[in-house]
């Protein structure tokens, strides 16, 4: 089987500012805090990372699934695991685990995958069940970063890897609160790397498409009966090739690299003519 993983284009024009240095490399075996840890996406990086020697903190809601992944992963693996349960829409279950990635020098690697889903239109959605789905998908995304990223900045080493989705890029999928917060964690992702590579921090934005987890049952989908749905193990294999590549977005499903590429291209060719002293032609009122 070939999986083909892509790598963002940071040729951006330069009076933009943008300009990458190359990510210094990382401490071999930091400890990672996996973030939605207890199944899925989340339990399987635990897994891979585990079984590259790496220790690791668990952060999800289910304690007992946390618990039977950790007491298995240290048989097997004899990595260190810690666990906390916490729920990351609560303002004082994620100051915890905020504290932990500022405190804990241990900690290089942040995954940060937890996230939801809701089921209907967006008329159809409560106001509160979509504030629910943006704290964790957001806010809890922007303040897990934001606890680490300074100190790996100082340190000049480490990792932040941000579960996105190809519905980030896609509001024709009619996903459009849920992808709108995917849209964000792949902005984030992408500002992120331009102003922490330099700094020898790498960012990394994976974009799954349908992937086999439990996150369909949010929205009361039959993940059986649907099509070209992706195993999570195939999944996160994908994205730690990827992210032992340093690529900036990694998106394991699409098979032409140059369709992102034309697509990066496409974004950042306008970017030039955004600067302008008055408005374009096409809109200005006759005399």
């Amino acid at each position: 089987m070939m999986i083909v993983i892509f790598r963002l284009n940071h040729d951006i024009h330069h009076e933009y500012g943008y300009e990458l240095k190359r990510e210094q490399p990382m401490a071999a075996h930091p400890s990672v805090l996996i973030t939605g840890a207890s199944t899925g996406i989340g339990a399987a990086y635990a897994e891979r990372f585990a079984r590259r020697g790496h220790d690791l903190v668990l952060v999800a809601r289910n304690t007992g699934r946390m618990e039977a992944l950790a007491t298995r992963l240290r048989e097997e693996t004899g990595v260190a695991i810690d666990i906390i349960t916490a729920d990351l829409t609560q303002p004082a279950d994620l100051g915890v685990v905020e504290a932990r990635l500022r405190g804990d020098a241990r900690i290089g690697i942040l995954i940060n995958n937890a996230g939801t889903a809701i089921g209907g239109s967006f008329i159809e959605q409560s106001t509160d069940d979509v504030a629910q789905l943006l704290a964790l998908n957001t806010t809890a995304v922007l303040r897990l970063a934001s606890a680490i990223a300074p100190r790996l900045a100082k340190a000049g080493t480490g990792a932040i890897v941000n579960i996105g989705s190809v519905v980030g890029i896609a509001p024709e999928f009619g996903m459009t609160v849920y992808g709108a917060t995917k849209a964000f964690v792949l902005f984030l992702s992408q500002g992120l790397s331009l102003e922490l590579g330099p700094k020898g921090v790498y960012v990394q934005a994976v974009l799954p498409a349908a992937t086999r987890t439990e996150i369909w049952g949010h929205v009361g989908a039959d993940v059986d009966a649907m099509a070209g749905v992706m195993d999570v193990e195939e999944l996160v294999d994908a994205a730690l090739v990827g992210f032992d590549r340093r690529e900036a977005v990694t998106i394991p499903p699409l098979p032409d690299e140059e369709q992102w590429t034309a697509y990066q291209a496409a974004r950042q060719a306008m970017l030039p003519n955004t600067r302008q002293e008055h408005a374009a032609a096409r809109y200005r009122t006759a005399d």
